[in-house]
């Protein structure tokens, strides 16, 4: 019988006894599936070991088994080579960086858990990791009950800037808009919206949904289907997008399916001869990585919005190449957008702690806010008041050696934005965590910080 961790106050709630933000307080039940009450009456737990001074501890939160292993892998070796080459430039304020890996096994609440075990008894001083956007809104109470600071690598769905993560992957205005601007000069009028069931690609597609009607595609020329994680039959599916797209009226699926569902999803494409030229596939969550298990020659042509590709030529990407491959020991291994992601905020993270001195959340994050670090592909990355970066967008097509072509990109850095335009509830909202404002989810209109009763700043 496979056993399960008991979630026990003590486990949970290390370090407890303060009040929860009033981000924490916000966050719906049903996305901490319970944990946000099992905080709120949390007791302080004993305190953890005494800690070596000489060290700083960092923590790698990513799924290493179940249906997200086949993405979060990497990012976790990404961690563990970009450690070792810190380390090897004398570590971090003279002292050796020392990771600390747990597995949370692609379980939403096992996330939570394994954050706390990583804040209260670890006591790391940062922490990379999450994939999908269900195992961040998990984490979140935890990062901010316990002041912790979080690095989080991966496309999502915005609608969200919290003080304590520093978001390094894209936000729609950084993929899921410029995708589809793409399609549209293509001259796609019907879209096909194919997700995972889950956070990012309900939300994403909501937004890619307003903006479409915005542009003038009919309600109707829009279908929308959710399967869940690790789904594997296809067949019925794939069926129905080649009749949606059998009317003349040219038609794309924009794919926010996520993990090891994308290997049969594919698969199936290909088995029923749905080819690039017919209805081009625009996927949010497949890289170089999710390709690797797949035969790509009947894929040729689809396509993928990221803020890189291993195949963009700069020095700096050659040179990480290199260093992956030597250090992984598999000249087949590939490389991927957010592990780019993960290499600039660990890159900033190292800059923020230097310049402050001191690995104290408070002091990084007062720190980080303006610095910028070389990306992988000739340009600069840097974080914004709203914790999101300025990023490239590339729009890529897969070729036949399961690498991406670059066909088309934006002139330079995008500004990451945590609120879209596009949504009612949310164009008056506005994120910017430097003083006066010190606010997440700011009325630019009545200058109100997230339904608080007094103003933030005037």
């Amino acid at each position: 019988m496979r056993h399960i961790t008991r979630l026990t106050p003590e486990r949970l709630c290390a370090g407890a006894g303060k009040p929860p933000s009033r981000r924490a307080r916000s966050v719906p039940a049903a996305l901490l599936l319970g944990l946000g009450l099992a905080l709120a009456l949390c007791q302080a737990a004993p305190a953890g070991a005494q800690e070596d001074p000489g060290v700083i501890k960092v923590g790698v939160l990513h799924s290493l088994s179940g249906t997200m292993a086949i993405s979060e892998t990497t990012l976790k070796d990404a961690v563990l080579m970009l450690i070792d080459e810190q380390n090897a430039k004398g570590g971090v304020l003279g002292k050796k960086l020392v990771p600390v890996v747990v597995d949370p096994a692609s379980e939403w609440p096992l996330f939570a858990e394994k954050a706390m075990d990583l804040l209260t008894r670890e006591k790391v001083a940062v922490v990379f990791g999450c994939w999908t956007s269900v195992s961040r809104k998990s984490v979140l109470p935890v990062f901010e009950g316990q002041n912790g600071l979080l690095f989080y690598p991966v496309q999502y769905e915005g609608q969200e800037s919290s003080r304590n993560v520093i978001y390094t992957g894209a936000a729609p205005n950084q993929q899921a808009i410029p995708a589809v601007e793409y399609l549209l000069d293509q001259g796609v009028r019907r879209f096909v919206l194919a997700g995972t069931d889950y956070v990012f690609p309900r939300t994403a597609n909501k937004i890619v949904e307003a903006f479409l009607l915005q542009k003038g595609i009919k309600q109707e020329d829009i279908m929308i289907n959710y399967t869940p994680f690790g789904h594997s039959d296809w067949q019925s599916i794939v069926a129905e997008i080649k009749r949606f797209g059998s009317t003349g009226i040219k038609t794309a699926v924009i794919s926010t399916v996520n993990g090891d569902a994308n290997v049969p999803f594919y698969k199936e494409l290909a088995a029923q001869n749905v080819s690039a030229e017919a209805i081009p596939v625009m996927a949010f969550s497949v890289g170089e990585e999710e390709l690797s298990g797949v035969d790509t020659r009947p894929l040729v042509g689809h396509l993928a919005a990221w803020n890189y590709f291993q195949s963009v030529e700069s020095p700096a990407n050659e040179t990480f190449i290199a260093a992956w491959k030597e250090y992984i020991k598999d000249p087949k291994r590939v490389t991927n957008d957010p592990m780019e992601a993960t290499y600039i905020g660990f890159k900033l993270w190292v800059q923020a702690v230097e310049k402050a001195g001191t690995t104290d959340v408070d002091a990084v994050l007062k720190a980080i806010v303006g610095l910028g670090t070389p990306n992988l592909t000739g340009g600069t990355a840097r974080l914004l008041p709203n914790h999101h970066l300025s990023k490239p967008v590339f729009i890529g097509e897969i070729q036949d050696d399961g690498q991406f072509q670059v066909v088309w990109s934006t002139n330079g850095e995008v500004e990451g934005d945590a609120w879209s335009n596009y949504l009612p509830e949310s164009v008056e909202l506005s994120s910017d965590w430097t003083d006066p404002v010190n606010c997440g989810n700011f009325n630019i209109k009545t200058k109100v910080c997230g339904g608080a009763e007094t103003p933030a700043a005037q």
